[in-house]
């Protein structure tokens, strides 16, 4: 008897002149080349490689994806740290590049941002970024607080985010 096992079904190809899609219809099943796909930038992430006070570069990608809605401020919010926004002025360089400047340092201060840390940010809209941070270990620092209050104009009471036990 002979072997019938096959290869799993392959789509498209040599099926009585069918489309790539195999629907006979001329349509495709597959998604479109990536140079047509809109640019969606959500999610990404920076190395502190020096001071972790001062201004920090966003990637040039995230700016090119704000092109046209370039805000003046953006609106920081720790992925565990309870609903305070954080408020941090962005200068653009002319060049497409953004950068967080005044506010990061008390964001920074507050989560524990030092050398070596990766933080990632999500955008979510609205100006808003949620931000999460790693250390140096690669490993999440987890924090909440207890401050109901999302006033985040007074820079003098800057609260950092306890550690959980």
């Amino acid at each position: 008897m002979a072997s019938t096992s096959r290869t799993p079904t392959r789509r498209g190809r040599g099926r009585g002149g069918r489309g790539r899609g195999g629907r006979g219809d001329g349509s495709s099943s597959l998604p479109p080349p990536p140079s047509t796909l809109p640019l969606i930038i959500e999610e990404f992430f920076i190395v502190v490689y020096e001071d972790p006070l001062v201004k920090k570069a966003l990637p040039k990608k995230f700016a090119d994806y704000l092109d046209g809605q370039e805000p003046a401020k953006v609106y920081l919010r720790a992925a565990d740290c309870g609903p305070r926004l954080w408020t941090v002025e962005v200068l653009f360089d002319g060049q497409g590049r953004m950068y967080l400047d005044k506010g990061w340092e008390n964001f920074a201060i507050a989560h524990g941002v030092d050398f070596g840390c990766f933080v990632h940010f999500k955008y979510e809209g609205d100006d808003v970024l949620t931000v999460k941070v790693f250390d140096g270990t690669m490993c999440r620092k987890y924090y909440y607080s207890d401050d109901d209050d999302t006033d985040d104009e007074s820079d003098d009471d800057v609260k950092p985010c306890i550690h959980p036990l």
